[in-house]
């Protein structure tokens, strides 16, 4: 029970941290590729995005990956 206590909190690290890393990118390159219009908005409409796509990193990676696919 004691290493189920420990693995817990670290795969929830590791999951924060990897969408930290998603987070940036998708900042910088990222969600202009989802919606075309928020290259011309100003990089602070895309800061507020950053603690969504480290949250829902998986599935906008998806819509990154294949845009014609999936449906958000």
């Amino acid at each position: 029970m004691e290493t189920f206590v420990q693995i817990i909190p670290t795969i929830i690290l590791i999951y924060l941290a990897i969408g930290l890393v998603f987070g940036i990118y998708f900042f910088i390159r990222g969600a202009a590729q989802i919606d075309e219009l928020i290259k011309d908005s100003k990089w602070i409409v895309r800061l507020l995005l950053i603690p969504g796509a480290i949250g829902l990193w998986p599935l906008l990676l998806l819509k990154i990956l294949n845009p014609s696919k999936t449906n958000l």
